[in-house]
């Protein structure tokens, strides 16, 4: 069985854990927040330091340092690897404490001095309280690289968890009690966050003194670890993160027509990342090492093979969870958002976005280990080229189509860049290293194409069936709108794969058995 879907798997429940956990916060904040221009502004100010949480913990940092990590370790020994990681640690530490200075004190000097009022005034107070959190995460990241490099996946992907078991009480227990208005009582939020994120940066301390890393204060500008590192990570951000700079910069655009369109977008936006932190997330993170070594051997066809296998898992599995969000996307919203100042109204926005959103699953999971294919072999320009003509295309259709009360155009937009974008990448690493097999895979996305064409006419059925039968007036029948659909049209996809004798599928049903047997006998 595959090494790595073993290793994706343990990752998987670790993601699970915090993806869980961030939904109940986003159940949470849209209660307390609603979807008007309070929860558009904290979430245009969050997306900002967020955003590097999401480039550098899940993207371009990890990206650039595990290969050079991994090189370290297997031509010039331990003492060389852990003096890479000192020397990129100190060089994130003075770049990233530099940036927060200066964006800090000029917000700071701006409100100061500065005629901004409503709206705009309180993204930048936010802004202000939030942007070191940047500081905490660069650790946090490089932290999480070298834990994953030395082959420990589920400790570090808990790191979100422990930021929702922060966020949580303070949306609940503190921030009601923060100030009399709800623009004061958001600020409760943003130190929230920078609380969370020094517990991020610090509790994976001791694992890697375990690992035997000692840290060291070092001159690194002059270092070429650095500079190497560097070189790949400007292009790596555009790279593995095309999805969350699209978020930003689409909210952007979107907040100066329509703050509310913002809001709408980041509750989609959390409900997309569930089953694509569960199980993309991991298999790109799980496979980034172990691409990094065979490109390092140069064992090209092993590469490809390790490659392929790795897309086969995700499509497998993301391909239904895409059609569950589609088919199912305003019930989800209704049953998890819909309370206190998110309304009916607001359940109609999100699900209309979310409906693109899931159609985007599977390219965009693609689209990340795609990316740290072209990246463990040390090769950044062509993913930044592809990426970097997507995203312009993108805000050109955003500029070009936004409107007052429509966040679907943005998802619309999302989806057609997103996919894209994987044609693209497919098309360039074929070009760098030749034939990727996809062909041989074409059996398999044939199974994939009438398992999932199955389970969702089995799931606009059983829902049209409910929603005629009971309805969904009490908190019961909600999760009963969501769950039986969802349920029997899982079942029917496991069954028809099945029935085919799908070697993914064999090889997810062994890890589950291996799984159950292992905790029998523990």
């Amino acid at each position: 069985m595959s090494r790595i879907l073993k290793s994706s798997g343990a990752m998987a429940i670790a993601t699970l854990l915090s993806r869980l956990l961030g939904m109940v916060r986003v159940i949470l904040y849209a209660r307390f927040l609603g979807t008007g221009t309070v929860a558009g502004a904290f979430t245009l100010a969050f997306a900002i330091p967020n955003l590097f949480r999401r480039l550098l913990g899940e993207g371009a940092l990890t990206a650039a340092f595990v290969p050079i990590f991994k090189e370290k370790e297997k031509k010039d020994g331990e003492s060389a690897m852990w003096h890479a990681a000192n020397v990129v640690i100190c060089g994130l530490l003075i770049v990233a404490a530099t940036i927060v200075v200066i964006v800090v004190a000029g917000i700071t000097i701006a409100l100061a001095f500065g005629t901004f009022e409503g709206e705009l005034r309180l993204v930048l107070g936010l802004v202000q309280v939030m942007f070191p959190y940047m500081l905490l995460v660069c650790l946090s990241a490089i932290f999480m690289g070298i834990l994953n490099s030395r082959g420990k996946f589920f400790l570090p992907a808990l790191g979100a968890t422990l930021l929702n078991l922060v966020m949580i009480p303070t949306v609940l227990f503190i921030a009601p009690r923060w100030g009399l208005i709800l623009e004061q009582q958001v600020f409760a939020l943003a130190y929230g966050v920078l609380v969370a994120g020094v517990i991020q940066a610090t509790f994976m301390i001791p694992a890697l003194r375990k690992e035997g890393f000692r840290f060291k204060l070092l001159m690194p500008f002059r270092d070429p670890v650095i500079k190497d590192v560097w070189k790949r990570m400007l292009p790596g951000m555009l790279g593995v993160a095309a999805f969350q700079i699209n978020v930003l910069l689409t909210g952007i655009i979107a907040g100066a027509v329509d703050l509310e369109i913002n809001a709408a977008f980041e509750f989609a936006v959390r409900l997309f990342e569930l089953p694509q932190g569960l199980f993309g997330v991991s298999i790109a993170t799980v496979m980034l090492p172990t691409l990094a070594g065979l490109a390092a051997e140069n064992k090209t066809t092993k590469f490809k093979t390790t490659l392929n296998q790795g897309l086969s898992y995700l499509i497998f599995v993301n391909a239904l969870m895409g059609m569950l969000l589609i088919v199912l996307a305003e019930p989800m919203v209704r049953l998890l958002f819909e309370r206190g100042r998110f309304d009916p109204e607001s359940t109609l926005r999100v699900a209309s976005v979310l409906v693109w959103l899931g159609a985007a699953l599977v390219p965009y999971s693609m689209n990340s280990i795609l990316s740290r294919a072209f990246y463990a072999q040390g090769e950044y320009r062509d993913p930044m080229r592809i990426t970097a003509f997507c995203l312009t295309l993108n805000l050109v259709l955003v500029m070009c189509l936004v409107w007052p009360g429509r966040p679907e155009i943005l998802a619309m937009a999302n989806f057609t860049t997103t996919s894209l974008n994987t044609i693209l990448l497919i098309l360039a690493l074929r070009k760098k290293i030749g034939r990727l097999g996809l062909l041989s895979m074409s059996a398999m996305l044939l199974q994939v194409l009438c398992a999932v064409v199955l389970a969702g006419a089995v799931c606009l059925f059983m829902h049209g069936w409910w929603e005629h039968k009971f309805g969904h007036a009490n908190l019961w029948l909600k999760i009963g709108e969501v769950f039986v659909p969802a349920g029997l049209a899982g079942l029917s996809y496991v069954l028809f794969a099945g029935s085919l004798k799908m070697t993914v599928m064999r090889e997810l049903v062994g890890l589950l058995r291996t799984k159950r047997a292992s905790s029998k006998d523990s």
